[in-house]
């Protein structure tokens, strides 16, 4: 058993992806606008990024914000044809307009967004005008009875999607799925109230 552990991948520490340098848990990312790329970063280097400027390059925030006064009624959702109950909305400066995804099995599934459901949402929520271009995103979760929507940074949203990728079984998903699910909503919970 012991000759055989040398074939396997060791766990590769992360990096910074412009310096180089070792990254702890949590560090931050930038996200490039025109190809939607995460890249991992050390502190030193996303500041470097902070604001818009010439390079495609932003820093993702940190800010997580439940909005409980977020207002959007059933046949509003059903209007937006988003095949499932989750789902993160960003407004794209590289395609000027609000994209929609949802996370799946697959990753990120763009949706066709339409405009007009949109407007009367965004007319109703104030908020919305708060998102930062590219890097925050209106996350909604509307399964199993819950109706929860946050501002989020938008590597929380791909996140979201990894932890769907990596842990749905069969057409339904499994347990082991749901309860990774509900445990991201309840990390998001907990960064509301930090």
């Amino acid at each position: 058993m012991q000759a055989l552990r040398r074939y396997l991948p060791r766990p590769r520490d992360e990096r910074c992806e412009l310096c180089g340098a070792a990254l702890p848990g949590g560090h931050t990312h930038l996200l490039d606008v025109r190809t939607r790329r995460l890249n991992c970063a050390c502190e030193p280097c996303s500041v470097l990024f902070a604001h818009r400027g010439a390079s495609s390059l932003r820093r993702v925030g940190r800010r997580v914000r439940r909005l409980r006064d977020f207002q959007m009624t059933a046949a509003e959702w059903e209007a937006l044809r988003i095949p499932i109950g989750l789902a993160f909305f960003v407004r794209s400066s590289a395609e000027s307009r609000v994209l929609a995804l949802y996370p799946g099995p697959a990753g990120a599934t763009e949706s066709l967004l339409p405009l007009d459901a949109w407007r009367e949402i965004a007319g109703r929520n104030p908020v919305l005008s708060e998102i930062e271009p590219d890097v925050e995103a209106l996350l909604v979760n509307r399964i199993r009875a819950n109706s929860d929507h946050y501002l989020v940074p938008i590597d929380r949203c791909y996140e979201l999607a990894g932890i769907i990728r990596t842990h749905w079984r069969g057409f339904a998903g499994g347990e082991e799925a749901w309860r990774e699910i509900e445990t991201f909503f309840a990390r998001l919970d907990e960064a509301d109230c930090a």
